[in-house]
């Protein structure tokens, strides 16, 4: 089941999320963190590095996560792989952005976006937070699943909590074999592998030009938080696609300044999950965005711009990316 239009009651969320008079904001467990960044030494920018090994099949001894929360890890990784996402008619020439796009493996859901082939993942700082809630967990293993349906595990290495964004290094990964477009091997067990090929995005050059079409890409959470009643099931796809158009940034907003609530607008459909969802260009399919959260009274869907974007990665040391 794929959603068909954006709903907008808020009810039980309301109750539970602190209400800013602009938005509503993400689901608490979403909370953006203090505007902070930081950036982890110890891998020269841009290089790629060994990548452990995991095998087909994973077990908590491979994870290290609880039981319910692998449990959740593999039920998503089996919807991906037995399903394909629906693309929106004309956009099926970029099926690689599809490719390069994840889903977190945690209940509150979340999305990424490959931006290099070697394992670099992008997506909002707000997704990365640790269990205070208050800063990307650094040294914290994230579990993310591939459109493909490929399990890696990914630390963060930079983020920036004004801006809100976070970019991630694969440091684990199960093999892979898609037919051949983004094709990568690993093979022996319990060995290391570094030169994986993951499928990746370009991030564009930019401008953005108003009202131009778009695609977003992402991760709609499974329980539906717009009823009174807890624990409703929402049916939605792991991983679904919708077309809008950029709408602009917000007026009299800073692009860089993304802490409260983002400065891009666009109208491509999202739920809860959404966030870090790649926004792609139909015409290059080109990372232009990220989403991030919406305007409850107006719909109207907000994420991060393609200027803080390429000034994080600038900043970062990944001028290459860009």
């Amino acid at each position: 089941m794929t959603p068909s239009a954006p709903r907008l009651t808020r009810s039980r969320v309301a109750a539970l999320a602190q209400i800013t008079p602009l938005d509503k904001g993400p689901a608490p467990s979403e909370a953006p963190p203090q505007p902070t960044t930081t950036t982890v030494p110890g891998r020269a920018p841009g290089t790629g590095g060994s990548i452990i090994q995991l095998p087909r099949d994973l077990t908590r001894r491979h994870t290290g996560l609880g039981k319910s929360d692998h449990a959740l890890l593999a039920k998503k990784q089996a919807w991906l792989t037995e399903n394909a996402v629906a693309i929106p008619q004309g956009f099926a020439r970029h099926q690689a952005a599809v490719e390069a796009t994840l889903v977190f493996g945690q209940e509150e859901a979340g999305t990424a976006v490959c931006i290099s082939s070697d394992g670099l993942l992008l997506t909002c700082s707000h997704c990365c937070v640790d269990e205070e809630g208050n800063r990307p967990g650094i040294s914290k293993t994230h579990w993310l699943i591939f459109s493909s349906g490929t399990v890696v595990g990914a630390k963060c290495i930079a983020w920036d909590g004004k801006r809100d964004l976070a970019l991630l290094r694969i440091t684990k990964a199960q093999p892979h074999d898609d037919g051949g477009r983004h094709r990568r091997t690993l093979l022996g067990g319990g060995g290391t592998q570094p030169d994986c090929q993951f499928p990746a995005v370009k991030v564009a050059t930019g401008p953005v030009a108003i009202d131009s079409r778009m695609v977003c890409i992402g991760h709609p959470g499974s329980e539906d938080l717009e009823t009174e009643e807890a624990g409703v099931q929402t049916g939605y796809d792991i991983l679904h696609a919708s077309a809008g158009r950029f709408r602009g940034h917000a007026e009299g907003q800073d692009v860089q300044d993304n802490s409260a609530i983002g400065a891009l607008m666009h109208d491509c459909w999202t739920y809860w999950g959404h966030s870090g969802a790649p926004l792609l260009a139909w015409s290059t399919g080109q990372l232009v965005g990220l989403h991030s959260s919406w305007v409850d009274e107006t719909a109207m869907r907000r994420g991060v711009a393609l200027e803080a974007i390429r000034e994080f990665l600038q900043e970062r040391g990944f001028a290459h990316l860009i």
